[in-house]
């Protein structure tokens, strides 16, 4: 778009890398996400495991009671907030954890979904209980509603709303939306304006519906993109059925060392594919971002445990089950490592002086001082589109291949470039071989099959389904933001710009959005994950009052032990 300068896209990219440095790729975030999972754990004893089979028998609706208040039922709360977890992450997220950290990376994403289920149930259930009637008569919710009603953190939860409302854009609607534009245009040359703006309409006409009509359309919607995308992913791996077992293998070997090169991959330290991992599990299992409660909060149930119970399903149908999925179809097709033809994305893309050294280029993309020295800055030459000064290009943090620059999209470029800080700040276009990530890498996976070319159509349909309903369950975690914040009377605005915002995000660079998804996640993680922390007694009498009610109601159903 034109009022996106080259000068200023490379400006707001270091400023976002800067914030997800201290933010989202910090080792804090990392340790306190997985140490409330871990103390859930263990202080809840193993509630994702004790509890599992009850949940399904709550989701199914065997204990529903006609006098439960709410706006939909389990399973409708359910679909919901899968739809919001199960999107582009599960696509082009598992994509990216393993681009960035190599196979052990899908490792830690497990283990965050595995610890997420214990912290899921905890802040679905206490979000449950505090929830309140808004003045439209529908069921507002979220974890803003137990700082405000039972620890009255007025100003945090406060925060905890703003934040919700960037994290709808930065998590429920740019990356969703862009993804999809991206791999349309790819696969069947679809502008991305064009597709932008057809989805804000579509957009809009849903949404403006609300809970009930989301409901309606993601419980119809889930299962059927679940079923194409599992029935297209098996094809793959039947076609590559000799590397399944040594795929699997490569995720849980080396898990504490590391990623060794490999093909176009340089490699990856242990910190970096740890924080990779459960970077991408958060957002796509969504586990103590506080996203989750606010669907959950809207279900038709008198217990908030049994709510809380049902959403511990989340992170295991949609990491453990679909992400370990996508996971080992990549690994098995070995696409994850391979060089492929592509156009180059400029925030991707460095100049770095030439070198053929695998560890100091790591040294470089992981911003380390030993990769200093291959910073770039001064001009290159470029002849009839190809570079011929002395350096090296570095695109999807691989050394790319067969580089061909072109201005205005189709013309060979002659001249000269000029690079500061590594990056090119003329307005040029460069092509050629290099890795692929997020959700080109998939779809260049699925057609790695007997499907062929059809492969690479399953890919944009299923991640139209997925990302599309991501962004209509964000439309509505950001409009009970909004609504907590300055009332019902601006819903309808919040949507009318939500559904707009969708045509940028379709035309945004991709690392752009993802820089942002990450901030935005750890914003509102923060507060909500200090916040159940600082209830956990309670948490576990209400598991108490629960099981005491339950016993008595059932008389013949069993109980775990221990509550």
């Amino acid at each position: 778009m034109p009022f996106l300068t080259n000068f200023n896209m490379n400006n707001i990219a270091n400023f976002l890398e800067t914030l997800d440095t201290y933010l989202g790729s910090s080792s804090w975030f990392v340790f306190l996400l997985l140490g409330t999972g871990l103390f859930f754990t263990i202080y809840l004893r193993f509630p994702q495991f004790r509890y599992f089979k009850h949940a399904i028998r709550i989701t199914r609706g065997r204990y529903d009671k006609a006098s439960d208040a709410g706006d939909t039922t389990h399973f409708g709360a359910l679909t919901a907030a899968l739809s919001g977890t199960i999107g582009t992450g599960n696509i082009a997220g598992v994509a990216l954890a393993i681009h960035l950290g190599g196979p052990a990376a899908l490792f830690w994403m497990l283990i965050t979904a595995i610890l997420g289920m214990a912290t899921k149930m905890v802040e679905v259930s206490l979000s449950h209980k505090y929830r309140e009637i808004a003045p439209d008569g529908t069921v507002a919710g979220g974890p803003m509603y137990y700082m405000k009603n039972r620890l009255n953190w007025k100003v945090v939860a406060a925060i905890f709303a703003c934040c919700t409302i960037l994290a709808s854009f930065g998590t429920g609607n740019l990356p969703q939306i862009n993804s999809i534009a991206n791999v349309f245009e790819t696969t069947f040359g679809v502008n991305k304006l064009l597709m932008g703006s057809i989805l804000a309409i579509v957009m809009a006409l849903i949404i403006i519906g609300g809970i009930k009509r989301i409901a309606n359309v993601t419980k119809r919607l889930v299962p059927f993109m679940a079923l194409l995308y599992i029935l297209a992913g098996i094809a793959v791996l039947i076609t590559n059925y000799e590397n399944i077992l040594p795929a699997i293998f490569s995720v849980f070997v080396n898990v504490f060392s590391g990623a060794a090169a490999t093909g176009g991959f340089l490699g990856a330290a242990f910190a970096w594919v740890f924080n990779r991992g459960v970077n991408r599990g958060l957002f796509s299992n969504e586990a103590g971002q506080g996203s989750a409660p606010i669907a959950h909060a809207a279900a038709k149930a008198d217990e908030p445990v049994s709510e809380g119970m049902v959403s511990l399903l989340e992170p295991f149908i949609d990491t453990v089950i679909v992400c370990f999925f996508t996971g080992i179809i990549l690994l098995s097709s070995g696409v994850w490592s391979d060089k492929v033809d592509n156009t180059f994305q400029k925030t991707d893309t460095y100049i770095v002086h030439q070198t053929d050294n695998t560890a100091q280029l790591l040294a470089f993309l992981s911003q380390q001082k030993e990769g200093a020295h291959l910073y770039f800055s001064g001009e290159i030459n470029v002849v009839d589109g190809v570079v011929i000064s002395p350096v090296t290009v570095i695109h999807n943090r691989s050394v790319a291949e067969n580089v061909k620059v072109f201005e205005k999209g189709k013309t060979p470029f002659t001249g000269t470039l000029t690079v500061a800080d590594s990056r090119i700040t003329n307005d040029v276009t460069l092509s050629g071989k290099s890795l692929l990530h997020s959700a080109p890498l998939t779809s260049e996976a699925f057609s790695r099959s007997f499907l062929g070319d059809f492969g690479k159509y399953v890919i944009p349909l299923c991640l139209l389904l997925f990302a599309f309903s991501t962004a209509l369950a964000w439309a509505y975690y950001g409009d009970r933001a909004v609504v907590y914040l300055f009332g019902v009377k601006w819903v309808t605005p919040f949507r009318i710009f939500y559904s707009l915002a969708l045509i940028l995000g379709a035309v945004v660079d991709t690392t752009l959005i993802w820089l942002f998804t990450g901030v935005a996640i750890v914003l509102m993680a923060v507060p909500n994950l200090i916040g159940i922390l600082w209830l956990h007694k309670e948490m576990r009498s209400e598991i108490k009052k629960y099981w005491d009610k339950f016993r008595q109601e059932h008389p013949k159903e069993k109980v775990p032990k221990g509550f």
